[in-house]
């Protein structure tokens, strides 16, 4: 609920009145909210209208989470939407193929929706859904925008089973709104909205080896239908999605192993969390001591590893020209109720108890990735941004309210 204070001279009564507008041409719904305030002595009676802007402790959080197709993205959301609690479904009574998903305190809106040329179109222009001109981001825009400014936007539909463009859906303002997809920090204004930013970085040799496990096994797609389909999208890829990297808060980086040389097989994974300094609400993790240079391999009594083993490392770097601090996990873990070892030798974790890491990965354990770096680091990030949007609604409750006559 917003609170606003006003302050005028001498006023004694005042009132507020609400009017919600009909939706706008850009697909949102206009609000006016007029104070008026009245002063009253012995020979007159006044009344005088008085625009102001209200600061709100509830107004929303957006969270930008960039990757390409297939690496990852949906279980990342499955894991940050469960650290706020309640399963995330798409929306009630609402279009079956809708990519929106809402849960008790975020909504998740699917970046693909903004398409602006159906696949048809796409295809008779001669352009992938990675290009600029296939999307409409002054929308895209507009609409983010008046979400975090508490406004209901009926959001487009990019239907992925016909390719067209569906009619479009009510999106209320949610505590928190991910935005996700291909382009979150593609577009300055955009970029600007974010409160915090995640890019998901997944080496080549690891994307294909995704790709044909998800595309080959749950879309029926062939080996050289999926290597066609990577090499048209590279050069769109690489001008376009891989650039918005420098520009995140955190990048989850996922490469081959360096435990087993020469590997060919792409089942152990090096996962490097890099997580840029002197970001506002966002402490980085560390291992041990904070700004040193660690190496560890923890593999012991109290912690199974299986060849090739585990090792961790942390310490500073940078990161197109930003100062930014690395953990890095190479290997998986055997066993998950073991991880809470490997917990307690990381700080700043934002946990609000012993072991929230650990539970939250049991939890989740039939989830991609939840034996290595890729799961352990999305749920660390995941209760990263839960901290962050605590320290922001705590911050702007706490805010003074200014008030602008017109």
């Amino acid at each position: 609920m917003a609170v606003c204070t006003v302050y005028t001279a001498q006023s004694l009564n005042s009132t507020c009145s609400i009017s919600t507008h009909s939706k706008s041409h850009l697909g949102f719904h206009q609000r006016q909210v007029i104070f008026y305030t009245k002063r009253t002595n012995k020979r007159h009676n006044t009344s005088t209208s008085v625009n102001i802007t209200c600061s709100s402790a509830d107004k929303t959080v957006v969270i930008g989470l960039a990757a390409d197709s297939g690496c990852g993205k949906s279980t990342f959301m499955r894991r940050l939407t469960s650290v706020f609690g309640g399963a995330a479904e798409p929306p009630k009574g609402g279009n079956p193929d809708s990519n929106t998903l809402i849960s008790d305190m975020t909504t998740v809106i699917c970046l693909d929706d903004y398409h602006s040329l159906d696949r048809t179109g796409r295809k008779e222009k001669g352009v992938t859904a990675l290009d600029p001109r296939a999307n409409d981001f002054d929308l895209m825009y507009e609409q983010v925008k008046a979400i975090k400014d508490g406004v209901a936007v009926d959001k487009p539909i990019y239907n992925h089973v016909s390719g067209l463009l569906d009619p479009p859906e009510l999106i209320k303002p949610p505590k928190i709104l991910v935005i996700e997809g291909l382009h979150p920090m593609y577009d300055e204004r955009v970029r600007e909205l974010l409160d915090f930013s995640i890019y998901l970085d997944i080496s080549n040799e690891v994307k294909f080896a995704w790709k044909i496990q998800r595309d080959m096994a749950e879309r029926g797609h062939s080996l050289e239908s999926i290597k066609a389909s990577i090499e048209a999208r590279k050069p769109d890829f690489d001008a376009y999605i891989d650039p918005q990297k420098q520009y995140a808060d955190a990048v989850i980086e996922v490469l081959p192993t360096q435990l087993i040389p020469d590997d060919t097989e792409g089942k152990v994974l090096r996962v490097r969390l890099i997580m840029k300094e002197g970001v506002k609400n966002f402490n980085p993790v560390y291992l041990f001591d904070e700004g040193s240079t660690i190496s560890w391999i923890p593999c012991g009594r109290k912690l199974t590893c299986s060849y090739p083993g585990i090792k961790f490392t942390y310490g500073p770097d940078t990161y197109f020209g930003n100062e930014v601090s690395v953990l890095e996990m190479d290997g998986q873990f055997d066993r998950l109720d073991e991880l809470i070892y490997v917990e307690s030798h990381l700080s700043n974790l934002s946990t609000k108890f012993y072991g929230e890491v650990t539970q939250q990965m049991l939890k989740h354990a039939d989830f991609p990735g939840s034996n290595n770096g890729t799961g352990f680091f999305q749920t660390i990030v995941g209760l990263k941004i839960r901290d962050l949007y605590e320290q922001i609604v705590a911050s702007r409750a706490g805010a003074p309210v200014t008030a602008a006559k017109a």
